[in-house]
């Protein structure tokens, strides 16, 4: 999805949603207890960031073991549910925010183009620059110096 449309839902969805909740783990984080641990844990600070609690959280493809809601996981879940697709919405358009603040911050990487992803010149950047504070140390492409240009 364009990111103008994703902005664009992104504010329609927080005018007419009950409630939202943001989670947010950062890079030492996720070295540490490793990516899908860290995207459990930050499901689980979104549902306590809730306003009201729900009668059951749908989630795309994992569980949240510490979460006490009723629970329903589905693979796919973005194409099967409008409230996941809402939710990665939200997550996307929060993460974007926060790649273009950290842009501002570290502008050698060019965060603001790409988010982050691990484009070729996100790599580019890497090697010209080594990795900055936000870069996780554990993920291969950000710390495998032999990857060519």
């Amino acid at each position: 999805m364009p990111e103008d449309e994703r902005k664009r839902l992104f504010h329609d969805i927080a005018c007419n949603a009950l409630a939202i909740g943001i989670g947010i783990v950062d890079a030492v984080t996720i070295d540490k207890i490793n990516i899908l641990q860290s995207t459990k844990l930050a499901m689980e600070a979104a549902v306590k960031d809730l306003k009201q609690t729900p009668d059951i959280i749908l989630i795309d493809a994992v569980k949240l073991p510490n979460i006490k809601i009723a629970q329903k996981s589905m693979i796919k879940g973005e194409s099967v549910s409008a409230s996941i697709a809402a939710a990665s919405i939200i997550a996307k358009v929060v993460r974007d925010h926060i790649m273009e603040s950290y842009h501002k911050k570290y502008p050698a990487y060019n965060f603001k183009k790409h988010k982050g992803y691990s484009t070729q010149e996100h790599i580019k950047c890497i090697r010209l620059h080594g990795p900055c504070p936000i870069h996780r140390k554990t993920f291969r492409k950000v710390m495998d110096m032999e990857l060519p240009l």
